[in-house]
């Protein structure tokens, strides 16, 4: 069909069938002026736009709207080369690949390149074109000029918009290479260097390669030092495995003293169970900002762990005084953080057998997706009251809209179960469920703890085993395995090598530690098992942990240090088996 049939058309016979125009045919319109250069005199809007343009826009877009999108692209492309237009240039764009015509939506994106070589808009339809296509090897130019086409106050901010750009790509390794070639004129420059180093690290870790993830963060940290970015993906990569993550860290808080950084960092200690080291540095936050109000729920919550119940219900309700003052309401952006300190004041009364109190803490939460926490503690209210039929009836009445919400009533049910000694319960709950799911490593390892609870030993030794053969890095079953052994006193060479295999794992973990030492106390070996034990102790103040360090202490006769120890352990967790069982059998009362 040809242009002219439609030339004697009136627009309004034409605007009668259908067709909806986009927006830039009913826009008053000057193309040629956008993108003409300064030395020529701009072309007016009637110049630009004649009728038989007008017409072959509006044919190409019926025909695209008609399913003729080969026609449609070759008008509309055929026009935006006419005119100059960007606009029209990214609609043949999007016509092409809304018909998943990659090719034709590369030769668009081209021919607006070619035509305005200095549009940074023209290069980016370029480079998310090829990566579209998964031409990943053909963006380095592209991502070269992406970036050098960005004014200078800008170009961080690009580049840190690169790393969301290439997250997509399916070859990690290809697209952290090609980054990074790509970025080669920005590594050494002080204002970008640390940015581009770290989009590098983080296409890096994203691949899996963590070590080298980790050379690219100390390459930002060596270009500029008190750049922020590098040591954010330190802080992602630290554990105890790559000590040389936290070195940077602490390298810059000791060089900026930088807030933010030292929350994050004491975020990642308490990830990695170092407790009293995360207090610490949360101590040093609030000295320096009294009012870092994530600093006041973090540590509240940690003292609700350790039940300092008194110090956790003063900074939680300081971290409310910050956070909602008086007279106004919450955004919903701090809903979440008021229901966890909310959650937590609740546990702190439920402690002190202030029900009443706890009801009324819970009753303020006013976050939806905080559900399952508040009626979680209700039922652990309900069950210390003696109602255990109804805290079940509550956590089983519970919505399951999804595959996360029904596990998580699951492991409330569980958990609920295994507090109150409902043992065979527990386990038959979770025989259904793995079952059903006999994949899933975390309700294999909690079946395998109940069946332990139940003596069902041969059946936990059994589970655990299979476990550690489908997992070999669920670090939980190895050290379940020969904290097991050691317990019983048994094959206790065995035990040693699959606790040292699940410190392989996780290096450094206190409870891990724990079971280390009580193998070699069981040896024979006390002075390391104390060792030990005081190494886990400090890492992780917890009442399991005190009954062996106590016991070790008192097997070296040292009976005062482990009464002391053993009264700290009854302030943590007065109710904990393994503290309640070693203080019985050594007829000790503290």
């Amino acid at each position: 069909m040809c242009l002219d049939y439609y030339g004697p058309m009136k627009l309004r016979a034409l605007l009668g069938v259908g067709l909806v125009l986009p927006s830039i045919l009913m826009a008053p319109l000057s193309w040629a002026q956008s993108n003409a250069p300064a030395s020529q005199e701009p072309a007016s809007a009637n110049s630009a736009m004649n009728a038989e343009l007008m017409y072959q826009l509006l044919l190409g877009e019926m025909q695209v709207q008609q399913g003729d999108t080969g026609t449609g692209f070759s008008l509309i492309l055929d026009a935006a080369r006419k005119v100059n237009d960007p606009r029209l240039y990214q609609r043949a764009v999007e016509i092409a690949m809304r018909a998943r015509a990659g090719d034709s939506a590369l030769q668009a994106a081209r021919a607006w390149k070619t035509s305005q070589p200095v549009s940074r808009d023209a290069n980016r339809a370029v480079l998310q074109v090829l990566l579209l296509l998964n031409r990943v090897a053909e963006t380095v130019e592209p991502l070269r000029s992406d970036i050098a086409l960005a004014p200078l106050p800008e170009r961080p901010a690009a580049m840190a918009a690169v790393a969301q750009l290439y997250s997509r790509v399916a070859d990690k390794k290809l697209a952290a290479s090609v980054v990074e070639q790509g970025f080669s004129a920005q590594l050494a420059e002080r204002s970008t260097g640390a940015m581009a180093w770290t989009v590098i690290g983080r296409l890096r870790l994203a691949a899996g390669e963590r070590e080298t993830a980790l050379q690219a963060a100390r390459q930002g940290q060596a270009v500029d030092a008190r750049a922020i970015e590098p040591v954010v993906l330190a802080l992602e990569l630290m554990d105890a495995k790559f000590p040389a993550a936290e070195a940077m860290v602490l390298k810059h808080l000791a060089d900026s003293g930088n807030v933010d950084i030292r929350m994050g960092y004491a975020r990642e200690l308490l990830e990695a169970q170092r407790e009293t080291e995360a207090s610490q540095q949360l101590q040093i936050i609030l000295k320096e900002r009294p009012n870092h109000a994530e600093a006041w729920l973090v540590q509240g919550v940690l003292q609700v762990q350790n039940s300092q119940l008194d110090l956790a219900e003063a900074s939680l309700k300081r971290f409310l005084d910050i956070a909602l003052p008086s007279g106004q309401r919450a955004n919903p952006e701090a809903n979440r953080s008021l229901s966890q300190a909310y959650l937590a004041l609740a546990q702190v009364a439920e402690k002190r057998k202030d029900f009443a109190s706890a009801e009324q803490w819970l009753a303020r939460i006013p976050d939806a997706a905080e559900m399952m926490g508040a009626q979680t503690r209700r039922a652990s209210i309900m069950a210390k009251q003696g109602r255990m039929e109804q805290a079940l009836a509550l956590l089983r009445g519970l919505p399951e809209r999804n595959p996360a919400e029904a596990r998580a009533k699951l492991n409330a049910e569980v958990a609920l179960l295994r507090e109150n000694k409902r043992y065979q319960a527990a386990y038959d709950l979770l025989s259904k469920a793995v079952g059903s799911d006999g994949k899933d490593s975390d309700l294999v390892y909690d079946l395998a703890m109940m069946a332990e609870k139940l003596g069902k030993l041969d059946e936990m030794e059994l589970r655990l085993r299979e476990l550690i053969a489908a997992r070999p890095s669920f670090h939980h079953a190895y050290n379940a395995l020969g904290y097991s052994l050691a317990d019983r006193n048994v094959r206790l060479p065995e035990a040693k090598e699959l606790i040292l295999k699940a410190l392989e794992h996780a290096p450094g973990d206190p409870f891990i530690t724990d079971s280390l030492a009580w193998v070699e106390f069981r040896m024979g070996n006390k002075t390391e098992a104390l060792r030990l034990l005081d190494e886990a102790y400090k890492k992780r103040p917890d009442a399991e942990i005190a009954a062996h360090l106590g016991e070790v202490l008192w097997s070296l006769g040292l009976a005062d240090r482990a009464a002391a120890i053993w009264r700290e352990g009854l302030v943590l967790n007065a109710e904990n088996e393994t503290l309640v069982e070693t203080l019985l059998r050594l007829r000790v009362k503290p």
